[in-house]
């Protein structure tokens, strides 16, 4: 797969973290496993923290990538 692909999908999965950050939705993503032991660790707004810096860093790297000949 060339680099334009994979910015597709650097960006697609940033959207999703980015939602998840920010709004909290869905909910069954933010009632997983994973995602309440980052809540015990880091708190609910250390949490939307840390999925919003990792969605904007996915954004970028996904843009990047698709622009990158």
């Amino acid at each position: 797969m060339d680099n334009s692909v994979w910015g597709v999908v650097a960006i697609a999965y940033g959207a999703i973290c980015l939602a998840i950050g920010l709004f909290k939705v869905p909910a069954v993503i933010w009632n997983m496993g994973k995602i309440q032991g980052f809540r015990k660790i880091l708190g609910d707004v250390g949490t939307q923290i840390f999925l919003t810096v990792w969605g904007l860093a996915a954004v970028v790297l996904g843009i990047w990538l698709y622009n990158k000949m």
